[in-house]
C-alpha cells in the first residue's frame, strides 16, 4: 500500500503557493481545493509534514495523512512530531 498526502485549501492559490514553494518549481494544481500525492516508501512523507508545519502559518492549508488502509489523520501541531516519530519507528528500513 501506498502512503497519502492531501492538502486542502480553500483557494487553489493556497495550493500552488505551498507547492511551489515545497518544490521549489511552478505547479499547476488541478483540482481547486485538494492536492492528493501518494509515496512507496512512507518515510519520504515526513520531509513534507515537517515543511507543512513549519510554514502552515502561511498558508491557509490542511494536511491529512495515511498510511494505513482507509485510515486518515490530521496533521496538526500537537501531533506533527509524534507522527514523524512514529514514522520513523514502524518503517525503520525504508
Amino acid at each position: 500500500m501506498k502512503s497519502i498526502v492531501n492538502l486542502y485549501s480553500c483557494t487553489k492559490e493556497q495550493l500552488s503557493s505551498f507547492l511551489k514553494d515545497y518544490y521549489n518549481i511552478e505547479y499547476n494544481v488541478d483540482d481547486d481545493i485538494k492536492w492528493k500525492c501518494e509515496y512507496d516508501n512512507p518515510i519520504k512523507i515526513a520531509e513534507i509534514i515537517g515543511i507543512y508545519i513549519d510554514n502552515k502559518d502561511k498558508y491557509n492549508i490542511t494536511m491529512w495523512i495515511s498510511i494505513d488502509p482507509e485510515v486518515f489523520i490530521n496533521v496538526n501541531d500537537d501531533n506533527a512530531n509524534e507522527i514523524i516519530k512514529y514514522l520513523y519507528e514502524r518503517f525503520p528500513n525504508k
